[in-house]
């Protein structure tokens, strides 16, 4: 499978819609984050179990000249979200409206892009055309892709009686079959509502108002003023300076220090010159030791004790090269665990960059859909601790850890890449495979995303903390990882458990060539 190129503009998704609404955009002289807003929408509405308006998502903007520029758009803990909330429980749910406790923080954020966009000189689209495509999709339906079929049968037990779930998820009461036309028309109303009103209505006004009396009546601690509280945050994103160029990624409550980390322990090793052995080895080793780091510092940045960027300096990232066994794996406990995500990238004729992930966390959030809204609501809030000493003890008005890491790069040999997957404890693995693979050792870039993988822990559907390999490594491959003291498994095929990743790059003569994961319902298109 080759790479597609294409002069004047690339869009990378893993659902071949959400790829084709961001080009239309792209044709009609929208920039790159007008684009990924209308791509944003319609994969909302396409995937439905994998993101939504009522989850969160993280920008990582690469403009053709200057620094790049990071947007949080994850909301913080409800004020009624206290830890005498939830007495009686060891741990917060994972569905129902006990889940459901941090703000869906995402409409912020394409708010907050459009703004960016505006002060780079772009000419605004409408709104109306930037959803215009979404708003279709949820009103005429979409045919179910297999992902969301497999994953409506998987969780069918779990989810049947969260409310709102089976009359917007199952028809007919029974998981819907590969194919079939699934319609949203409560979600479709509040589309074209917010299209009217303005992305803002979500937090303030009268649909704001709306999916609080939603929320109050099920029980749900979000409040109208937490909705009304919140707001996009620009950050400065983390930067690694590698070998090959300088590598960005996004900043606390997120683990991009942990992809950042990955890269930067193994560009102190020979990667360049390295087997599938030694490449899956070191990296899987610079996982556990970048992980400590992440269980170590990162929380709500407010709540971090050091600057996370101080820890990708190349002494402390020599030093941890310098533990890892060569010929030995190190103990490994357990990840963070699963999570559902959209990775999508996009980069327009002039150069401007976008790497964007948008989430609800688990297979369609906390399963609650709101009434009126239609609102898919996330359980991002399930990553808090109720042990009140814990880095991530939950407390009214405190952003959740996050898996969600958006990549990308400026490199040496003046390029510029945005990538990245979705896939909880994966995104780091996947994405250091890819970097690796293309960047490190020449593979070709549709090459580099189609390649097995590998996963270390637990993600998409997946229970046991062990390394697995997807089956077309080589068995000498898997037994000399075993050797080396793994706990190996097998993955049929090309597995969903190892995300659904893509990547971008931009050439230096300004050709652009874009890579998707055939492990989706994606698409790199181009024109």
């Amino acid at each position: 499978m080759q790479s597609n190129m294409a002069p004047s503009g690339m869009a990378v998704t893993p659902h071949h819609l959400a790829s084709e609404s961001a080009l239309s955009v792209l044709r009609h002289g929208g920039d790159a984050i007008q684009a990924m807003v209308a791509a944003a929408a319609t994969i909302a509405v396409t995937y439905p179990h994998m993101n939504g308006i009522g989850g969160d998502g993280f920008w990582l903007i690469v403009p053709p000249e200057g620094e790049p520029l990071a947007i949080d758009a994850s909301g913080a803990a409800g004020q009624r979200a206290t830890q005498a909330f939830y007495a009686g429980h060891s741990h917060i749910p994972h569905r129902g409206p006990l889940a459901a406790l941090t703000v869906p923080g995402t409409l912020s954020g394409w708010d907050e892009a459009l703004a960016v966009s505006a002060s780079l000189g772009a000419a605004p689209l409408p709104l109306s055309r930037l959803l215009a495509d979404a708003i279709r999709y949820a009103a005429d339906g979409i045919p179910v892709t297999q992902s969301q079929a497999s994953a409506s049968q998987n969780k069918f037990q779990e989810l049947v009686d969260v409310p709102g779930f089976a009359s917007t998820f199952l028809p007919q009461g029974a998981a819907p079959q590969a194919g079939s036309r699934f319609c949203q028309p409560t979600l479709a109303r509040t589309l074209t509502r917010l299209a009217t009103e303005g992305l803002d209505s979500f937090y303030r006004g009268g649909l704001a108002q709306l999916m609080a009396d939603e929320m109050q009546a099920l029980g749900i601690p979000i409040t109208a003023q937490d909705l009304a509280h919140h707001r996009a945050q620009r950050r400065v994103p983390l930067k690694l300076r590698h070998s090959q160029g300088e590598v960005f990624n996004m900043t606390p409550p997120t683990q991009g220090l942990v992809s950042l980390a990955i890269l930067g322990i193994t560009d102190h090793l020979d990667m360049a010159q390295a087997n599938d052995v030694q490449t899956i080895h070191r990296i899987v080793e610079a996982t556990k030791k970048a992980f400590g780091l992440r269980d170590r510092y990162i929380t709500d940045p407010r709540h971090v004790t050091l600057p996370v960027q101080s820890l990708l300096e190349q002494a402390p990232l020599a030093l941890l090269a310098d533990s890892i066994d060569e010929q030995r794996a190190a103990p490994w406990g357990q990840g963070k665990g699963p999570g559902d995500t959209v990775w999508m990238g996009v980069i327009d004729k002039n150069g401007l960059a976008v790497s964007f992930i948008q989430s609800i966390y688990h297979e369609f959030g906390s399963g609650v859909v709101l009434p009126e809204s239609g609102v898919l609501l996330q359980n991002r809030g399930a990553a808090f601790s109720l042990d009140p000493s814990h880095l991530l003890a939950l407390m009214p008005g405190k952003q959740p850890f996050h898996t969600l890491n958006p990549a990308a790069a400026r490199l040496n040999d003046g390029r510029t890449m945005v990538y990245g997957t979705m896939g909880g404890d994966g995104q780091p693995q996947t994405q250091a495979a890819i970097f690796t693979r293309h960047v490190m050792q020449g593979m070709p870039l549709q090459a580099a995303v189609c390649a097995p993988r590998w996963l270390l822990g637990r993600t998409w559907g997946q229970a046991s903390e062990s390394l697995k390999l997807e089956s077309g490594f080589s068995e000498e491959t898997f037994l000399a990882l075993r050797k080396m003291g793994h706990e190996v498994e097998w993955l049929p095929g090309l597995s969903e458990a190892t995300g659904h990743a893509g990547a971008i790059l931009r050439h230096a003569n300004g050709m652009l060539e874009g890579a998707f994961d055939p492990r989706s319902n994606g698409s790199a298109a181009g024109f």
